[in-house]
């Protein structure tokens, strides 16, 4: 069976057709800060770092105030990565403020202040994995390679293999091959394909709520098809929050972000009561270079 644009694919595919995706996503993809024409591979990095984990509602404010003051590498690797971690706010996880500072370094130092355009380079930033190496290259350059995010493989497991898909795990070798398969052979192409099954995913083929008789593709769904069986794997574990170590060390950093300069430990004290607890985090956040202690005992954002 031959795929959009003339790629091979194996015996099982059903071919998604490029062009009814393509002519929905013109009608319906999200106005995004980081879609608009005159963003920069930058702008790009920036907006899959701050995507890891995080829903798009959340990361458009903080993204545009990011790029309005840090729009190239070289504005952000002259400030102290505290302020990284300031600018951060409540994303979560914000280790990948420091990997985004990291990264801005690492390009004004070996790429002349710009974002790399190579495959192996992009994925030699710091905090830069194959998946977000890959976004980059494909969404910020036009290159054809295959963007797997969880909506990605939650439409080709749907489309082509007629199951449910939960996530579970990395992603494998075979859904790479078969995703790459599955993109026209136009470069440019390709890249629009890859953002369009992915707004496919986020905004039509979901996780909870599939909306069937609005997808373009649904004539040839295998999973639609065989009448949406259900996942029949292992139930997913939730994820909790309230009372976690994440939760503590979201607060912790709170105080930090709030003010110039350094808070004494008494601060950090009032932030969290369970005394351990706050001292595991504290601990943490000092091991992962977000937050520096001060010889007179008081604690502040890494300078």
């Amino acid at each position: 069976m031959v795929g959009a644009g003339g790629a091979p694919c194996d015996d099982r595919a059903i071919m998604l057709d490029a062009d009814l995706l393509l002519a929905w996503y013109d009608v319906h993809a999200r106005e995004l800060p980081w879609r608009r024409p005159d963003t920069t591979p930058w702008g790009v990095l920036v907006s899959e770092v701050m995507l890891q984990q995080t829903p798009v509602s959340r990361v458009v404010p903080t993204y545009e105030s990011w790029l309005a003051r840090w729009p190239a590498p070289a504005a952000l690797a002259a400030d102290a990565p505290g302020e990284a971690v300031r600018a951060w706010g409540r994303l979560g996880y914000p280790r990948r403020a420091l990997r985004l500072h990291e990264a801005a370094t690492v390009c004004v130092e070996r790429h002349d202040g710009a974002v790399p355009d190579d495959l192996t380079q992009l994925q030699a930033l710091p905090g830069v994995g194959a998946y977000t190496a890959a976004a980059v290259a494909v969404f910020a350059y036009g290159q054809r390679h295959a963007v797997l995010d969880t909506n990605v493989r939650r439409v080709h497991a749907r489309m082509i293999d007629g199951v449910e898909f939960e996530r579970a795990g990395a992603v494998t070798v075979a859904e790479r091959r078969r995703a790459s398969d599955l993109l026209p052979t136009d470069e440019r192409r390709a890249a629009h394909v890859c953002v369009a099954v992915m707004e496919l995913g986020a905004l039509v083929c979901t996780a909870r709520s599939p909306a069937c008789e609005r997808c373009p593709m649904r004539a040839g769904c295998a999973w639609r098809i065989a009448d949406r069986p259900p996942w029949s794997g292992p139930a997913r574990r939730g994820q909790t929050y309230a009372g976690t170590d994440r939760q503590c060390r979201g607060r912790l950093l709170e105080v930090l972000r709030t003010v110039d300069g350094s808070v004494p430990h008494s601060a950090l004290v009032a932030a969290w009561g369970d005394a351990a607890q706050r001292q595991r985090s504290l601990d943490g956040l000092v091991a992962d270079g977000l937050v520096e202690p001060q010889s007179d005992g008081r604690f502040s954002l890494p300078a």
